[in-house]
């Protein structure tokens, strides 16, 4: 076994040792399907918040190609620039497992993918259902472009498509499973109208507070019903489903003491972090302030808050923990997601709000 391949059964075994894998189909892929391959070059942040790019001439790319970490392969849409806002990368290892497992594939079963980026993911989805039975598509005709050939280069030769994801592909409708790398503020109608009764939708919610991973059943009309997944996920958005812009700290504001950590309601290791985002809806964060596109805003300062705009979301936070605790403390996998004709919600037991 070359270098390379004793990486990959490294990274594989870790995968199932730490309990993401567990089919042995996507266990063989991961050991069979050659990463660096579709990761020539990428970029790791610094402490200092530059991007370095790390190519496969550098000394130590394959090891970290065969890391358990996220590489950004693009940013603000731009091959040619160095930094900015990640546009496309190769996801993190454990949670493209995650939802490989999730996706509960059998032999002959067809699936669309939302989001090719490098292209990776299609060819671990093509070695586990064959190439003739594999979507992707990619708004970025780049990046499509780049995928299709490092994808024919090593063997496999799915559908590769250039176009907006949020519109699925009828052509070649109904799939038995859709998988979305990308995430969304709520699920495109035409993921649910395409995948048949009882075929299953496997995307991420773009909620700067409460992400989640998604697993639904499609009804095949475009409603459907599910629930979020255990393990937390954040993708780049579907593009046309990013948040607007906010700052903090424009106008007059109020000031008052506090005793709610940031972190408890920013880090998505926070149990309360989930629940927190349905108090907070579009609502961004920076390093210690919220913002809404409404103009309302808080700045954290440790032991006081000022807060300025419409509302005061510190309060909402803060109001939002005492429910919580109300509640028993719901963690993240027991809240539902329904899709019908009245809309799209979170469910946990008789309460629901809006996507």
């Amino acid at each position: 076994m070359d270098y390379a391949g004793a990486l990959r059964a490294e990274l594989a075994d870790h995968l199932l040792g730490d309990g993401v894998l567990r089919d042995p189909q996507w266990h063989n892929a991961f050991r069979e399907v050659p990463r660096h391959e579709f990761l020539p070059h990428f970029y790791r942040q610094l402490h200092n918040g530059d991007w370095e790019r790390v190519a496969a001439s550098d000394p130590g790319w394959l090891g970290l190609v065969y890391a358990d970490r996220v590489w950004v392969t693009q940013f603000d849409g731009d091959d040619t620039v160095t930094g900015g806002t990640p546009t496309c990368s190769s996801s993190m290892p454990t949670i493209m497992a995650i939802m490989l497992e999730a996706l509960d594939v059998h032999s002959g079963q067809t699936i669309l993918e939302v989001g090719t980026g490098t292209g990776y993911n299609a060819a671990l989805l093509c070695h586990a259902l064959g190439s003739g039975n594999v979507t992707t598509i990619d708004v970025d005709p780049n990046i499509s472009a780049r995928a299709r050939q490092r994808l024919h280069d090593n063997g496999f030769f799915p559908t590769c498509l250039t176009g907006d994801g949020a519109l699925g592909h009828q052509e070649r409708a109904p799939y038995d499973r859709l998988l979305a790398t990308c995430s969304v503020a709520t699920i495109p109608p035409a993921w649910l109208e395409q995948t048949r009764p009882g075929g299953l939708v496997v995307t991420t919610l773009h909620r700067p507070i409460g992400a989640g991973l998604l697993l639904i059943t499609s009804h095949g009309d475009g409603t459907g019903e599910g629930r979020v997944l255990t393990a937390d996920g954040r993708f780049m958005p579907l593009r046309a489903h990013a948040l607007p812009p906010a700052l903090a700290g424009a106008g007059t504001f109020d000031r008052r003491t506090t005793t709610l950590p940031f972190n408890t309601v920013l880090d998505p290791a926070s149990p309360f972090e989930f629940f927190a985002g349905t108090a907070l809806p579009d609502v961004v964060a920076g390093p210690n302030w919220l913002a809404h596109s409404d103009g309302s805003w808080v700045h954290h300062h440790g032991s006081h808050v000022d807060q300025g705009g419409p509302r005061r979301l510190w309060d909402a936070a803060e109001d939002a923990l005492v429910e919580w605790h109300d509640l028993g403390k719901p963690r993240r996998s027991q809240f539902g997601v329904s899709i019908d004709g009245d809309g799209q919600h979170l469910t946990l037991g008789d309460l629901s709000w809006h996507l």
